[in-house]
């Protein structure tokens, strides 16, 4: 349906039975400047409103088929119609019939016979009601756009596809609770075979947010890829010079430090008016020994599914952002065969039904010892089970949920 007329000149409805009634009326509205067409009862008037765009309708109560007040319940369950001033015309001064048009959604009353002014003054009020509503939709609509315009380069900042590091496995989701997202993941490989992965959660929600996300995840990105050619000594053979264990622990361990202190000095040296920080677990896994160095920066603390049981990956500094010069330290674990490391945001055991409780820790913990299966039947069950426990509920928060499993044997 097309947008109706932008300039002064409005299209009106007047819908009545009585043919005097309609001419009356159609000749006084076309002396305001406006265009008229005519209904001659509820149903004929229903069908021109759906199929043709108008400003405002005039309608009388009392019409054969479908009668004012029927007319009104089905525009006001019409989301297309729904916002169409309708104002009530009726010989018939009753205080009560007039309460009800009100309460069916009608903006206005006319009484009978037609009173020029009165006529002009409350088509007019009716008038600029309709066109500040339309003006708000172009806005919304623009706004959306922008929107959708914002998700789709955010989608950007994501991982195309995320590596497959011989013996293991890893799966990532994301679902925004708004167009846009706070929450991040990213996992890619560093030029030593090691496989890093990262799951963040940004302070607050909506834009603000989603412009921080990608600001800490090409941080985290570009410093994690440059401390990690800085591990070589320039004097030495470079890259192809021979490392044995320690060194090698040492140099993960400084690109660790290194990445996640200098994101953090960053933020909140350049960026502290804006008062933004994130939670992050920062992970670096040796995928040769199965070993995982990791920062928890205030995260919800991952857990490793072993066969008995789940243990739980502790903060080892504060949050990202907060304050320069905080201090960081750099935690290990190991992944077995058959082990998996699963990451989640607080949008998961936040997550909540319709009467307010939350999915919590011990739900989440229940499906997870469950043991892991693949990681993407793990990210499956846990996503599958808090929608079925939102039960349709609003999503309050961003969800992002990440996996790594090592294979059996």
């Amino acid at each position: 349906m097309s947008p109706p007329e932008p300039a002064g000149i409005a299209r009106v409805l007047v819908a009545d039975d009585n043919e005097l009634n309609r001419d009356l009326l159609s000749r006084r509205v076309r002396r305001l400047g406006h265009e008229v067409v005519l209904a001659e009862d509820g149903r004929q008037t229903l069908e021109l409103l759906r199929a043709e765009p108008f400003d405002v309708v005039l309608l009388d109560i009392m019409m054969p088929n479908l009668n004012g007040y029927e007319v009104l319940e089905a525009v006001r369950v019409d989301e297309h119609l729904m916002h169409i001033p309708i104002i009530m015309i009726s010989a018939v001064d009753d205080p009560e019939s007039i309460a009800r048009c009100i309460r069916l959604g009608a903006v206005d009353y006319l009484p009978k016979p037609f009173d020029p002014t009165i006529l002009q003054a409350r088509l007019g009020a009716s008038l600029a009601r309709k066109r500040l509503h339309d003006r708000e939709q172009i806005y919304a609509r623009s706004l959306q756009r922008e929107l959708e315009i914002g998700r789709e380069i955010q989608s950007h900042f994501l991982p195309e596809s995320l590596p497959t590091p011989p013996g293991y496995e890893l799966a990532a989701r994301l679902r925004s609770a708004r167009m846009v997202s706070g929450d991040f993941y990213d996992a890619f490989t560093l030029s030593g075979g090691e496989t890093v992965v990262v799951v963040g959660d940004v302070c607050d929600k909506g834009v603000g947010a989603a412009l921080f996300m990608a600001l800490f995840r090409s941080l985290l990105r570009a410093l994690a890829e440059q401390s990690e050619g800085a591990r070589w000594n320039d004097r030495g053979r470079g890259r192809e010079r021979r490392r044995d264990a320690s060194s090698r622990d040492d140099a993960i361990r400084g690109n660790l430090l290194r990445t996640v202190t200098l994101a953090n000095d960053y933020i909140a040296g350049t960026h502290s008016r804006s008062n933004m920080f994130a939670t992050v677990f920062f992970a670096i896994l040796d995928t040769t020994t199965g070993l995982l160095y990791y920062v928890n920066a205030g995260h919800e603390p991952p857990a490793i599914l072993t066969s008995g049981g789940l243990t739980r990956l502790q903060p080892t500094g504060p949050a990202l952002g907060l304050l320069p010069q905080l201090e960081f330290r750099v935690g290990e674990a190991a992944l077995r065969p058959g082990e998996a490391l699963f990451i989640w945001t607080d949008g998961v055991t936040e997550a909540q039904d319709a009467a307010g409780a939350l999915f919590g820790e011990d739900r989440l913990a229940e499906l997870l010892v469950q043991g892991p299966g693949s990681a993407d039947e793990l990210i499956e069950r846990v996503l599958g089970e808090v929608q079925r426990f939102a039960a349709g509920a609003e999503q309050a928060d961003d969800i992002t949920l990440a996996a790594v499993r090592r294979l059996p044997g």
